[in-house]
């Protein structure tokens, strides 16, 4: 659920009341009632994000049960750079189809000679506990992390659960409820440093702390199994297939960036990054098409990348402020390669015709109104002489309130929720934001620890080993 909620971190304060959180319009979010929602939900750490992070999903889900008791359709709501990369994604795969030609076809023999060639397909089951860092991590808090981690390794070494661990401190939402198993998975299916070290591991073994662009882990590998080529001939088939078609792919796009020969605009990446620090900025139209990469004849702009930021939320956001210069210059390419391939779409005429586009239109406005259902936002529950924003208030933070309970998920609204802040007074205080986490700290305190919070822990060490 941190995972998840952390990924709506958004806008920034503006001037202070310390007995606001948030202001939409004429919403208000108290301290109060944040205070209400958070303050036994300590599976979530007391830190500013997370209040941050609340108070945006109050804004958004504020903002969506107002629209939805104007018009329940959501007729009104342009949604086309909602469905703008379904209708990209679907004309690459149409031109992809189209000028990628390649032999797929493999004889049993040969399938046979390129799997010996290789190593033995090797399918490992592992648990893990990841703990993430706090948005613009300071090398402190990052450090913090790590002690922390480092704890709970000699906590288990000592004979403490490792499934147990994970269930109450792993801030992986979606391993964490079994005990941080992740199952089966096989070469290249995680990350890098992640593959890495579990394949160092003996079964039972428990890793050093293991960094990831996701954050900092703790792995045990359970099992290991080599299968043999009859057991995995059917799948491994597939993956050749795929690897011919990739390699073609990848022929055919660098004969169009050899034409293009898209290069990085200056200051492309401070413009990058300062737009990942506030995807809320509106930008002008000549700073909207300022390019960051350019090629003959195009470019993909600042505009387009805050759009994309928009549609992704936060996990985008973390990797463009705390991936290197490298990383962040990779992404931008990887984007113009993409806008280079929707363009000889468009000029292939693959572009989809209006009734197709209308299709992807009417499905995306079924699913934000289902979505809007499930919240408990499409129709109110107003009781007779209740004033509807008295309606849409209680909703909404009964809303976030099951989503903090894992009731039902959170819906993040993406460009949908920019759309709808269009000229709509907004304001996060960060005098309210510290008040809630006094509150919260302050209530926690006076109260018997959880056993939630007892697991957190370290367990004392003997006399002797202090003393030394």
């Amino acid at each position: 659920m941190y995972l998840a909620l952390c990924a709506l971190a958004g806008c920034g304060g503006s001037s202070e009341s310390p007995a606001l959180v948030a202001q939409a319009g004429d919403y208000e979010f108290t301290v109060d009632q944040a205070v209400a929602l958070l303050v036994d939900e300590e599976g979530l750490p007391t830190q500013v994000p997370v209040v941050r992070s609340l108070a945006d999903l109050w804004v958004d889900y504020t903002l969506l049960a107002e629209l939805a008791a104007d018009d329940s359709t959501f007729a009104t709501l342009d949604l086309a750079a909602l469905i703008r990369p379904l209708v990209e994604q679907r004309m690459v795969i149409q031109l992809r189809d189209s000028v990628v030609q390649v032999d797929t076809s493999i004889t049993a023999e040969a399938l046979r000679a390129l799997y010996e060639a290789d190593a033995p397909a090797v399918q490992l089951h592992a648990r893990h506990i990841l703990m993430t860092f706090p948005v613009q991590a300071t090398e402190a808090q990052r450090d913090s992390v790590r002690t922390r981690l480092q704890q709970i390794r000699s906590q288990i070494l000592a004979g403490g659960s490792f499934q147990e661990l994970a269930r109450t401190l792993s801030q992986d939402p979606g391993s964490a409820p079994d005990g941080g198993d992740l199952g089966f998975f096989g070469r290249g299916e995680m990350v890098a440093p992640f593959e890495e070290a579990v394949l160092a591991l003996e079964p039972g073994q428990v890793s050093d702390v293991v960094q990831t662009p996701l954050g900092l882990h703790l792995i045990r590998l359970e099992e290991r199994r080599v299968q043999s080529f009859d057991d995995v001939a059917t799948g491994f088939r597939s993956f050749v297939q795929e690897q011919r078609l990739v390699t073609a792919e990848s022929t055919f796009i660098a004969g169009l960036e050899g034409r293009s020969l898209p290069t990085i605009a200056s200051g492309a990446l401070d413009v990058a990054r300062e737009l990942a620090r506030a995807p809320e900025t509106r930008l002008s139209g000549s700073a909207g098409r300022r390019a960051l990469v350019q090629w003959a004849g195009g470019a993909y702009t600042a505009g387009e990348f805050l759009d994309l930021l928009r549609s992704e939320q936060g996990p985008l956001r973390d990797e463009m402020l705390r991936g290197s210069d490298e990383d962040l210059e990779g992404f931008l390419r990887a984007q113009a390669r993409r806008k280079l391939l929707v363009e000889e779409a468009r000029r292939s005429g693959l572009e989809p015709g209006p009734a197709a586009v209308d299709s992807l239109t009417d499905a995306a406005r079924i699913q934000l109104r289902e979505a809007t259902r499930s919240l408990g936002l499409l129709t109110l529950d107003q009781a007779p002489g209740e004033a509807r924003e008295t309606a849409i208030a209680r909703a909404v933070r009964s809303a976030i309130a099951d989503n903090l309970s894992g009731a039902t998920g959170i819906v993040p609204l993406g460009v949908v929720g920019y759309q709808l802040r269009e000229g709509v007074p907004i304001a996060i205080f960060d005098s309210g934001v510290g008040q809630v986490l006094l509150s919260v700290a302050q209530t926690r305190a006076a109260r018997a620890p959880s056993a939630l919070e007892e697991s957190q822990v370290p367990p004392a060490q003997p006399a002797d080993t202090v003393a030394r």
